[in-house]
């Protein structure tokens, strides 16, 4: 199945460390292949060298049409995916089904997940071994609750945004500036999307701190902020509306990577071509090739200019152009047209994963490839498939660590709330937003924007987050970990200071 040229191989280890089913090991400085292989062919790809080739198919072996991967598994064995066997010929999960059975809702846990009182407005108690601004009960159902407020200085203060579009904005770990200075970096890209961090305790702390508190203050109040990337884009962000890239707003995002369109659409594009390139940064699909392609189409003879990752899927290099990619005509997105295979007359599409932009063309005698007009039929297809586009959008996520003297504030033993909120028993919430709690010491958690009262930050010379903090929990359970029992008040008793506005938290 897969043969290794000893007079290349040099017994650097690639295939070993990177074959998921321990079927090649290198012995006396050669790689040997053993009878766990699937031909999965990633040996192939990862040997520099060219040492590594397919060779032909091993008999006995059955045929996983489950993923593009396409493993030949042999009796007894597993894919590369570890979810499938070859079991007397025929493909069996590996794994029972696994069901739930911890389904029921605790009543207090939904007695305790929204607070009584918000920390909007709730101002800050410091030195901070006083008890928090506003620690307030209230009778629901058969629970006595009570939510503790303070709005914190968070140095340790983050923030995730998240900008859907396909467009390449800069490449991961450039930095963030906002008037020259910096405020964040680039991370990884997300599906149709990309990730900033801003802020951090070192960015929050350092020279520019002050730019970095404040952009996490506005970009948390729904305002709009501009940024540029180092070597990339200039962008104009505000929570909730269309990102806007080098002054273009970008207000769709790809339906799905080209692979996943070649799946999506594959039934209603075979009929109107005969192979498709659906251009896209990360994954390029080449239509005939994929699995769900080749079910409708024979291979067409035409091979994309890309990586090869696994059938129908490619690998193109990042640029300014069609989907995100470096092809500005796409013309160029052809690499090669086999006229073994090819026939004259076929229609070959080029499209992007937006569906905004198509091109069409037509292969002639001679395997050249010439542009045609686009056919009514098919320009009603890219109508529906950039229907199914969604909405491109700027969102964030406060993302940070919360804890410090603060904690005084809302018991005398620090440890115990801390505990307290990872046991569950406390409900942490950010401006009355929900919280995911990383786990792990201390108090790490995100938190959505668009979940949180309007407008709930402010910032600090210190400098610093003001965050909106909220624990909320049974009385009895406040009294066991040790809290501020003597400056709780009734809700009843917060009202009559007649300072309050009544607001709507967002599901």
């Amino acid at each position: 199945m897969i043969k290794v040229d000893s007079s290349k191989c040099v017994g650097c280890k690639s295939c070993e460390q990177v074959c998921p089913s321990a079927a090649i090991k290198v012995i006396d400085k050669k790689a040997v292949v053993n009878d766990n292989c699937v031909h999965c062919v990633t040996c192939v790809k990862y040997c520099k060298l060219g040492a590594i080739s397919e060779d032909a198919v091993a008999e006995n072996t059955f045929l996983c049409r489950n993923c593009g991967v396409k493993c030949r598994i042999p009796e007894g064995k597993q894919g590369a995916c570890k979810r499938f066997k070859n079991d007397g010929g025929k493909l069996v999960l590996v794994r029972p089904l696994q069901i739930p059975t911890n389904t029921k809702l605790d009543p207090e846990k939904i007695a305790t997940a929204r607070p009584i009182v918000s920390a909007v407005g709730a101002g800050a108690a410091y030195p901070d071994y006083k008890p928090a601004p506003y620690i307030v009960t209230e009778k629901r159902d058969d629970f006595d609750v009570v939510t503790v407020v303070t709005e914190a200085p968070v140095s340790y203060s983050s923030m995730m945004v998240k900008i859907d579009t396909n467009a390449h904005i800069g490449d991961e770990g450039a930095l963030v500036r906002r008037e020259g200075r910096v405020v964040g970096i680039v991370t990884t890209e997300q599906y149709g999307s990309h990730i900033l961090i801003l802020g951090g305790v070192n960015k929050v702390k350092g020279p520019d701190g002050m730019y970095v508190v404040k952009t996490m203050a506005e970009l948390g109040n729904k305002q709009k902020v501009t940024l540029t990337i180092d070597n990339g884009s200039k962008l104009e962000l505000q929570v909730g509306e269309h990102p806007v890239i080098d002054g273009a707003v970008d207000d769709k995002m790809r339906v799905g990577c080209g692979g996943a369109c070649c799946g999506l659409f594959a039934r209603s594009l075979a009929p109107l071509i005969d192979e498709a390139i659906i251009l896209d940064h990360h994954i390029t699909g080449l239509f005939t090739q994929h699995p769900a392609g080749a079910e409708q189409k024979p291979y067409s003879g035409i091979t994309p200019v890309g990586r090869l990752a696994t059938a129908g899927r490619y690998f193109f290099e990042h640029g300014d152009g069609w989907g995100g990619t470096n092809i500005k005509d796409p013309i160029e997105a052809i690499k090669s047209i086999d006229m073994n295979i090819a026939k004259p007359g076929m229609k070959v599409l080029v499209a992007e994963t937006t569906w905004r932009k198509i091109a069409l063309f037509e292969i002639t005698k001679d395997g050249k490839a010439v542009s045609i007009p686009i056919p009514a039929e098919l320009e009603e297809f890219r109508k529906m498939a950039a229907g199914c586009c969604e909405d491109s959008r700027v969102s964030a996520m406060y993302y940070a660590g919360v804890g410090g003297s603060a904690r005084a504030g809302v018991t005398v033993d620090p440890i115990q709330i801390t505990k307290a909120v990872h046991s569950g028993i406390a409900t942490l919430s950010i401006a009355g937003a929900p919280t995911y709690v990383m786990p792990g010491g201390g108090i790490t958690f995100l938190a959505d924007v668009e979940k949180m009262i309007d407008h709930p930050f402010n910032y600090t010379a210190s400098p610093a987050v003001l965050a909106p903090i909220e624990y909320t929990m049974t009385v009895d359970n406040y009294k066991k970990i040790k809290g501020h029992v003597h400056a709780m008040r009734t809700k009843e008793d917060v009202l009559a200071e007649g300072r309050y506005e009544y607001t709507e938290l967002k599901d």
